[in-house]
């Protein structure tokens, strides 16, 4: 200080400069819906404890005057005195016993809260050094305790180490799936230590990007990136998974079935092309458009109604009971395959007068789950577009397209000859096509069933969405889907007004119509303010005609 009293003195100031640290525009918005949907939001932050308090409650709407609060800071009049007599044992020993009888308070009286009926919400407010003792292996449980009973927790003048400890304390202790969300290099321990890092392309660098799972642009993205994207990407992935599920058991039970008729000899009821083919091509392909394209409500709802997003945080379209219940329907299935088509064939016979053999059975069962699965998927999507409906029936059509070229061609290398001419014996007879149409009725009806009288009578959040707004036209725009529709600066809506117009192609060079001033020409017929800026009257000016070619004389 002395030296810097003597080096700093009689200066003429030339000039300062400063970084504006501020939030990003929708952040407020954005964290309000995320609390909606049941995210609860921590804040770690590098802040002193004021400014973290000020902007939880006037930017980030974190914190109200309705909160219980809890704060935990070391700027007490005692811990002051112990660090006056700078003894870093005794300072080290009386700051934890303070960090373990503040905590040991917050938590009994947190629990009072919790169990009353209409108890506030609860904040935990705590800096840095508190927060190292905190940390402690003999206080961690405690403060995660305290922690989750609380809505809101911030954390003030925390280091890099301890962002990433916070996050890893909640992660491994209390196994709940973490997000961390950055802009900076200090936060990259952070995302590094969540199940799931989120990078922010500000003017910090790219080191949170660079280190993240996912980047955006900016932090009101999240909702888009939460409550659009990743609870589709859910409710998809349980579609998949218990589908693939269902249908390969489906299969296998027919077989399985099939061996107590031959006394567990090991014949098999189905041809080994039929195995082998079926979950490459006849049930691959609807499957993945149902895991890109499938979707339950729109963007703009999934937005308007966040706490559709709790749905996935109770895990509700992959627990237990939805895989019993597909099971239950794969066992019932297979029942109706194997018994209503051996049963019936057992009188059925070709168009020669022949009884029908063990590979005329399989093949026309094979035809029946093949049909079944397929139109079985189309059950459970919420939406069905054209590329559905293109891939159930061309998967379906490639069976038949594949069993008559394998059953109708025979070379000597061929290994099975009792697979030949078997699809055209039974397309002859009226057996086949009344099987083909009563097995999938049959098979499909408990699932219709069931299905109606769940949404009849207990319907899902996202299907009460689904039939309040069932005659609204699906407005999940370019537009909505980006987050266009908020706060934009002029250059910024300028620019992708323009960006909405049509391109006109030049008739004489085909490409993309660039003469200066044809935005403003299309904006005005679309009423689209667009006016001229400078340099589309610089560009007007700089542009030269060429000349044109002079004719060639003919003499």
């Amino acid at each position: 200080m002395q030296v810097a009293e003597l080096i700093e003195k009689d200066l003429i100031l030339i000039g300062a400069t400063a970084i504006e640290d501020k939030l990003q525009e929708g952040v407020p918005d954005c964290i309000e819906t995320l609390s909606r949907a049941g995210i609860k939001i921590w804040v770690l932050t590098g802040d002193k404890m004021e400014t973290a308090i000020n902007i939880a409650y006037g930017t980030c709407n974190l914190l109200n005057n309705e909160m219980k609060q809890f704060i935990i800071s070391s700027e007490t009049d005692a811990i002051r005195e112990v660090e006056e007599r700078r003894d870093q044992v005794e300072i080290a020993r009386f700051i934890k016993e303070e960090v373990k009888k503040q905590l040991k308070k917050c938590l009994d009286e947190a629990q009072q809260y919790f169990h009353s009926v209409s108890g506030p919400k609860l904040a935990l407010i705590i800096d840095g050094k508190c927060l190292m003792y905190a940390l402690d292996p003999s206080l961690r449980i405690m403060l995660l305790n305290l922690s989750l009973n609380c809505s809101s927790v911030v954390c003030c003048r925390v280091s890099p180490l301890q962002k990433a400890q916070v996050t890893s304390l909640v992660k491994k202790g209390a196994r709940k799936i973490t997000l961390s969300i950055g802009d900076g290099a200090n936060d990259v321990s952070m995302i590094q230590a969540a199940h799931i890092g989120v990078g922010i392309s500000g003017l910090e660098g790219m080191q949170a990007v660079m280190a993240s799972d996912f980047a955006i642009a900016q932090f009101r993205f999240l909702k888009d990136l939460l409550l659009v994207h990743g609870r589709w990407s859910y409710i998809r992935l349980c579609k998949v998974v218990t589908y693939f599920f269902y249908k390969n058991l489906t299969f296998t039970l027919t077989q399985f079935w099939f061996t107590f008729y031959t006394g567990f000899s090991g014949q098999r009821f189905y041809d080994d092309w039929f195995q082998s083919l079926y979950n490459v091509i006849f049930t691959a392909l609807p499957v993945i458009i149902v895991g890109l394209f499938d979707k339950d409500v729109s963007s703009s709802l999934s937005k308007r109604y966040p706490e559709l997003y709790k749905e996935g945080i109770k895990n509700m379209f992959f627990k237990w009971r939805v895989v019993a219940i597909w099971a239950f329907f794969a066992v019932y299935q297979s029942l109706v395959f194997y018994y209503f088509v051996t049963v019936s064939s057992s009188t059925s016979q070709g168009s020669s007068g022949k009884m029908f053999g063990l590979w005329d059975v399989s093949t026309m069962a094979f035809t029946c789950v093949v049909v079944t699965v397929n139109l079985r998927l189309l059950m459970i999507c919420n939406s069905i577009t054209r590329w559905h409906y293109i891939s159930v029936g061309g998967s379906i059509v490639a069976w038949f397209l594949f069993i008559f070229l394998y059953s109708g061609i025979m070379t000597p290398y061929d290994r099975q000859e009792n697979i030949f001419w078997v699809i055209y014996v039974l397309m002859s007879t009226f057996y086949f096509y009344i099987t083909l149409l009563l097995v999938p009725v049959a098979a499909l009806l408990g699932d219709f069933l069931y299905l109606g009288v769940q949404r009849w009578f207990f319907p899902y959040d996202y299907q009460i969405v689904q039939e309040t707004h069932k005659d609204e036209a699906d407005d999940s725009g370019r537009t909505d889907l980006l987050g266009i529709d908020n706060q934009l600066t002029p250059d910024e809506a300028r620019s992708y007004a323009l960006s909405q117009l049509p391109r006109e192609l030049s008739k004489h060079t085909g490409f993309a119509f660039d003469s200066p001033g044809y935005e403003s020409f299309f904006a005005s017929q679309l009423g689209v303010y667009a006016p001229q800026k400078a340099w589309d009257v610089a560009r007007r000016a700089s542009m030269r005609s060429k000349p044109k070619p002079k004719p060639n004389k003919i003499n």
